[in-house]
């Protein structure tokens, strides 16, 4: 029977772990996450969890230890944040490119310079373009169910996940959280049978050098070429939403808590106004919403739980009836916008409907936001009426 425990992100990052059985774990420490392999260390040594804890000596190689393990069929975790992501950015590309089935908890934190120790989501979405699915958690709950998940999914797309989370926001901050059933969590995710065969009567070669164009091996047959490689990536990652969605609903029968969303919606029914954002920003954004609604304002809230691969259609579907959408990116792409922001206006491009569009670069390196200046930067958006040409730094003093 599951029980509810009083934790913070971290540990539900660690349980999330343990409990999917994951069987080598190798990790650097970096605030904010540096408590995820201190817990699961706990874990390993007094024998709570049959795995192998590898040592090492940076983020780079905590995920090479991860690729080799995962390559000779073990499953893995690893965690990081900020600069730690940063420096794993080669071995990044190699698990997508070598398709395995890594998960990864991040804490999301400000990159240097200047040094910060504080949340914002430049650090993910730095990376978004490495081949990682990525989920955005918005409490320590969807932390936790999203690493079990990310287990299922990952293991049947051959792809990796990160699953995002606030630093401190949500990595120190404890709630209550429902701890799934060790017996329920086998039964939902069954133990990894690897896709690779690296040993015994039919080896493999693992990422070999690879031409501009298809070969035909030994036996005759016709063999990808590098770019070959990558058109496989891309369709499976344009058809991992329906994976995702699946592998959500069926959590829902098991345990109650139905993730079949790409996104969330809150009070969207009848809304012209959209708050859009990801993460525990959401949190603040449906207050916001609901101090705009005692105002007399059509306002709801769009929160991305998926952003890679991006929900395009269901964005478009979700905003159908939006006259303004108010976007709030906890991040920037220099010299241009949000990130979130921009895959929004590409998403809806493809669609009939073009709301006004106004977006806001909140947060960075911690700066506090909070649904009154969620409120206040929307009603701002909406008495310009558009006006408000690139994007909008909020609370910032220079």
């Amino acid at each position: 029977m599951s029980k509810v425990k009083i934790i913070n992100g971290n540990e539900a990052a660690a349980l999330g772990a343990k409990i999917s059985r994951v069987q080598v774990v190798a990790a650097y420490p970096i605030t904010p996450q540096s408590k995820i392999p201190e817990t699961l260390v706990k874990y390993v040594d007094s024998g709570e969890m049959k795995a192998e804890f590898i040592r090492v000596e940076s983020e780079h190689s905590a995920m090479t230890v991860c690729i080799s393990a995962s390559t000779v069929g073990a499953r893995v975790f690893t965690a990081t944040a900020a600069n730690g992501l940063a420096y794993m950015h080669e071995q990044l590309h190699w698990a997508a490119g070598a398709r395995l089935p890594i998960v990864m908890a991040l804490a999301n934190r400000g990159l240097g310079a200047p040094w910060t120790i504080f949340n914002d989501m430049q650090d993910s979405i730095s990376q978004r373009d490495t081949g990682w699915m990525q989920v955005y958690c918005r409490d320590n709950q969807e932390i936790i169910d999203s690493i079990i998940m990310g287990y299922k999914i990952t293991e049947q797309l051959h792809v990796p996940m990160m699953v995002c989370f606030d630093g401190f926001v949500l990595s120190h901050t404890v709630m209550p959280v429902e701890i799934p059933d060790q017996d329920q969590v086998d039964a939902f995710l069954p133990p990894y049978v690897p896709h690779l065969q690296v040993d015994g009567p039919e080896p493999i070669n693992i990422n070999p050098v690879m031409l501009a164009d298809p070969r035909v091996n030994a036996e005759g047959v016709d063999c990808p070429s590098y770019m070959g490689f990558r058109l496989r990536l891309q369709e499976t990652l344009e058809s991992a939403g329906d994976v995702i969605l699946k592998v959500g609903q069926e959590f829902g029968e098991i345990f109650g808590r139905d993730y079949g969303c790409l996104l969330w919606e809150y009070r969207t029914d009848g809304a012209d106004i959209i708050l859009l954002s990801m993460g525990s920003l959401a949190n603040e954004a449906s207050l916001a919403v609901d101090q705009l609604r005692d105002k007399g304002y059509k306002a709801g809230v769009v929160a991305l739980r998926v952003f890679r691969p991006f929900p395009a259609e269901p964005l478009r579907a979700a905003l159908s009836d939006a006259k303004h959408v108010v976007i709030f990116d906890k991040n920037i792409s220099y010299g241009n916008e949000g990130a979130t922001c921009t895959e929004t206006k590409a998403a809806l491009f493809e669609g009939d409907e073009r709301p006004v569009i106004t977006n806001y670069i909140v947060g960075l390196g911690g700066k506090n936001v909070s649904f009154a200046d969620l409120e206040a930067a929307t009603l701002k958006a909406l008495k310009r009426k558009g006006q408000m040409n690139g994007p909008h730094w909020l609370g910032v003093a220079v």
